[in-house]
């Protein structure tokens, strides 16, 4: 019984589309991580610098304030090591940018893939399966050796 669920778990794993969705998740770890670094390394810096300087992964609201020392706190590391309850604001907003910016990575890829597909499955054109009468030019049968509306020899 063992040895028949090892089986059909062996079947199951060596499937093209489960080994290609397992590509594909590691493919999109990675891929998150350089966004997450270009939202916090490159696009939050400038946008902060034109709402005041500020540094979004430092907006925190703070909910209860440390044991050890009691706020108001220079940045979110310095409340959280006093033992503060934070609301971190900036992180989640740095979170939603990220987001984003992969989702419309995402949907321009799948965009991309689908109008390739698109062109390499057009459609051969049909091969016609009509001719025209040479008198009275209607539209008959490729294999008519009569016209059906003239009744002219087509032979």
């Amino acid at each position: 019984m063992i040895k028949n669920i090892l089986l059909e778990f062996k079947k199951f794993v060596m499937r093209g589309n489960v080994i290609d969705m397992s590509v594909g998740i590691i493919i999109g770890a990675a891929f998150t991580k350089i966004v997450n670094s270009i939202v916090s390394d490159i696009l939050m810096p400038p946008l902060g610098l034109l709402m005041g300087k500020v540094d979004f992964s430092n907006w925190f609201i703070v909910l209860k304030p440390g044991l050890n020392t009691p706020g108001p706190y220079e940045s979110l590391s310095a409340a959280q090591a006093a033992g503060a309850t934070t609301l971190n604001i900036g992180n989640l907003l740095n979170a939603v940018i990220s987001f984003l910016i992969v989702a419309m990575c995402i949907f321009l890829l799948i965009k991309l893939i689908n109008k390739l597909d698109a062109l390499k499955k057009a459609p051969a054109p049909a091969a016609p399966a009509v001719k025209k009468c040479p008198y009275c030019c209607m539209e008959i049968p490729l294999e008519a050796t009569r016209c059906g509306h003239c009744t002219s020899d087509l032979k």
